[in-house]
């Protein structure tokens, strides 16, 4: 070959080398903008031109579980693998997929091998490493963080040895800051910022220092952050969907359809066109919080045809909602009893239970036998959506609370108005009195609402008022409750154990009769029992006059009013004469 061939030849070469970078750079652009269809389409194509590429088996792998096909990027790491056994970076891929299936030690075992292969020192290992343990529920957060810092260090290390870090790592450590939670949330924002030196247009990096935010509850700074990025990239559509996540989310401060929509539809404007089904399942979903039922639900039905297994899911979800907020509930029954006949219960999540409940619950029937079946699939639906959520949210608990409120289920609600406290006193927000009030009227009805009253609920009712009294002491809410916690307990008034509650209450609440009329009415009927019984008659008196006042008839007033005038008779009485003894002389 002469050397103007061989030149020809050389520079083949380099291009074709230089489009295959620029392909797998590609897909991982696509990533990044999270166009998972379109990154998966060309990182295929990357490998049919060039077999031997790690990099591109690992890319797609990763594209596939943006897509939700596990068992599909299994098989691309185990095929790309076959091509190359020796890739560290399919190796680390394999651990995401033991992570997926909840086997933590395989998962350990390759990632060590992985990061033992390349000394540590691989930035696209380490990443997919570190990405894997917090991203994936099991995954190992400490070890993360471990992984990125040793990629990073370059301590002690002779220039050319020294590693030149992307944003992508440095995101990745803001990552695992993020993810440990805690104090390291201002590490994390931190480290995003070194991100952004690298490079200053990373929209990725300004979404995440918004979610670091808004886990911090600093919604305003959240939502400020995720609109930042939007004005930096404007394609960038993740942050649209945070944007439009945010809005959906039934929280306080949060939830607003209209916004919803408004950033559903921006990020459709970006979304990946390769992706049809997604985009049609959006369009509905858009007519959905819209507010548009009847043509969410058309447009749902027309996507069902040629949808996969998980949008059949999410399709069914959206259609049985929209049927539902429309005031159909059968057809949301019927909608989602299809739905379960079709999959089985088993797969099921919590959107499914939840969606379901509500159907169950929203149910009349004039027939008994068929509410109570009605009221029974809702709770157990409930029970279930309870049992599966992840997300350690007050808000949520709440939800469910009011639920089991609804079905009068008090004595579980209590509980799960509980659960919602404690999860917020560690997260070390200061509780209301509202929030104690919750969980003690709800075991107070669970008590009075068998017989016997359960004496049990009775005392966490009691201990849950107190918390009321603690929190807000100069209101007469936690005083009365208790008083009615203990007039349960005591109905007759005879112990006195509610009177020092009632006392307090009657304190504070006389200053306005008129609008604390009926519940100074229980109070001051614990009080004539009370000094009825105690026969003192100058208090009974005052309390018999105080309830007259407020209820001309009182019926208890007029019942102890004509026992003690029946008691003063009795004794007034002139004692009978001793009958004359048989045979005695009468004088």
């Amino acid at each position: 070959m002469n050397k103007r061939k061989s030149l020809i030849v050389a520079l083949l070469c380099a291009a074709s080398s230089g489009v295959m970078a620029q392909s797998v750079e590609d897909g991982v652009k696509d990533l990044y903008y999270g166009k998972y269809l379109s990154a998966k389409q060309n990182l295929e194509k990357v490998i049919a031109a060039k077999p031997t590429e790690d990099k591109a088996y690992y890319y797609l792998g990763i594209a596939q579980l943006g897509l939700e096909d596990v068992a599909g990027a299994a098989a691309t790491f185990q095929k790309g693998l076959q091509a190359v056994p020796t890739s560290a970076l399919l190796q680390a891929g394999m651990g995401r997929i033991d992570l997926i299936n909840g086997n933590a030690a395989a998962a350990k075992q390759k990632f060590e091998a992985a990061s033992a292969a390349t000394q540590g020192r691989d930035g696209d290992v380490a990443r997919a490493i570190a990405d894997a343990n917090t991203e994936i529920k099991g995954g190992d957060r400490p070890y993360a963080l471990t992984v990125m810092e040793k990629l990073l260090n370059n301590e002690g290390r002779k220039k050319k040895e020294q590693y030149t870090p992307i944003a992508a790592d440095y995101i990745e450590l803001g990552d695992a800051y993020r993810f440990l939670g805690g104090e390291n949330g201002g590490k994390a924002i931190t480290t995003y910022e070194k991100a952004l030196e690298v490079d200053p247009n990373n929209a990725e990096a300004v979404m995440k220092e918004g979610l670091v935010n808004y886990n911090a509850r600093l919604k305003s700074e959240a939502v400020a952050d995720y609109t930042k990025a939007t004005n930096m990239d404007a394609n960038y559509g993740p942050a649209y969907y945070e944007l439009f996540n945010f809005y959906i989310t039934p929280k306080k401060d949060q939830l607003s359809w209209d916004e919803a929509a408004k950033y559903l539809e921006k990020y459709m404007a970006v979304a990946d066109p390769a992706d049809k089904t997604k985009n049609q399942y959006l369009g509905a979903y858009i007519a959905f919080f819209k507010k548009d039922y009847d043509n969410a639900i058309s447009k749902g039905q027309a996507t069902l045809a040629g949808a996969n297994e998980l949008y059949t899911n999410k399709l069914n979800l959206l259609i049985g909602d929209a049927y539902l907020q429309k005031g159909d509930s059968l057809n949301a029954k019927k909608t989602m009893d299809e739905y379960v006949a079709k999959v089985g219960e088993s797969k099921l999540d919590s959107n499914d239970y939840k969606l379901l409940s509500t159907i169950y619950m929203r149910l009349k029937s004039a027939d008994t036998a068929t509410q109570t079946q009605y009221t029974e699939k809702a709770l157990g639906y409930l029970e279930k959506y309870a049992g599966s959520i992840t997300a350690k949210d007050p808000e949520t608990f709440i939800q469910i609370a009011e639920q089991l409120k609804g079905a009068r289920k008090y004595a579980a609600a209590a509980d799960w108005y509980g659960k919602a406290n404690e999860i917020s006193l560690a997260n070390k927000e200061q509780l209301q009195a509202i929030d104690y009030f919750n969980v003690g009227i709800n075991y107070y009805y669970g008590a009075v609402n068998v017989k016997p009253s359960d004496t049990a609920l009775l005392t966490k009712a009691d201990a849950a008022f107190q918390k009321v009294i603690e929190a807000k002491p100069e209101l007469g809410t936690g005083y009365y409750w208790r008083g009615m916690t203990n007039f349960v307990k005591d109905p007759q008034a005879q112990e006195g154990i509610a009177k020092p509650y009632y006392d307090k209450y009657i304190e504070i609440s006389e200053v306005d009769p008129a609008k604390n009329k009926s519940t100074l009415i229980n109070a001051y009927t614990y009080e004539l029992l009370y000094y009825y019984f105690k026969e003192d008659k100058a208090n009974l008196k005052v309390y018999a006059d105080k309830l007259i006042a407020l209820d001309p008839n009182n019926g208890t007033v007029k019942q102890i009013t004509e026992n003690m005038a029946a008691r003063e008779k009795a004794a007034n009485k002139p004692a009978a004469k001793p009958a004359a003894k048989a045979g005695q002389n009468k004088k």
